[in-house]
């Protein structure tokens, strides 16, 4: 029977996920499988890889045939360097010492060429981070200055119609003021008309002088008539 390593895809549209199994070439690729040997998660940076090691060697050794993308996966976690490495020690190009020997440097070389990356990574990140920052500094400084211009257009034009107002204002004051302070022209003080009004007039007499003059009876004496009667 011949078998393939391959992934078999889960997880939702637009976020997928895969499982690397070994299954019959024949069967579908969501169909059934013979063993799981790990995962791929290719939405992470960098992709996340979980895989058993030891099942994955024993399958290629075997004779399953891995697809591009699982000959990929298995590469990079050093599967297939360790399969080449294993022949050449059957071969007698060296032993298994010599064998594990290279296996661990290049597992060291892997990982610091991977932390590099990561560091990379990390980096770029935080200069474009850094990058879209400066961006909205400048973007909200010229808010700031187009703010600060129209609030000082406001202010002047405001200041520009308060000293038009006054400026209107100030004729009608000084017309008023000059006719507050004008004289009245002939004016008698108002000591002299106050005595005008109260000194009454030689021809109008006191209200005593006339009531006396008209209850006074008359001096000619009421025993004359009968004296010119007896002559």
């Amino acid at each position: 029977m011949a078998t393939k390593i391959r992934l078999q895809r889960f997880g939702r549209k637009g976020y997928a996920f895969y499982q690397v199994v070994v299954a019959d070439s024949r069967a579908p690729r969501d169909g059934k499988f013979i063993e799981r040997v790990g995962s791929y998660n290719p939405n992470t940076n960098p992709a996340t890889i979980d895989l058993n090691f030891e099942r994955a060697l024993y399958w290629l050794q075997v004779g399953a045939q891995p697809t591009d993308t699982a000959r990929m996966i298995l590469s990079r976690e050093g599967v297939c360097f360790k399969k080449h490495l294993l022949e050449g020690v059957k071969k007698g190009a060296f032993d298994e010492a010599a064998a594990e020997t290279k296996f661990q440097a290049w597992i060291s070389e892997k990982k610091s060429s991977i932390q590099t990356q990561k560091d990379k990574d990390r980096e770029a990140n935080k200069a474009v981070a850094k990058a879209r920052l400066d961006a909205e500094k400048e973007v909200n400084k010229a808010k700031a200055e187009v703010i600060a211009q129209k609030k000082a257009e406001l202010a002047a034009e405001a200041a520009q119609k308060e000293a038009e107002a006054r400026a209107e204002e100030a004729p009608a004051v000084e017309e008023a003021s000059a006719v507050e302070e004008t004289p009245v022209e002939n004016a008698a003080p108002v000591e002299e008309v106050k005595a005008e009004v109260e000194t009454p007039t030689e021809a109008e007499a006191p209200a005593e002088e006339v009531k006396v003059e008209v209850e006074a009876p008359a001096e000619t004496p009421a025993e004359e008539p009968k004296a010119e009667a007896a002559e």
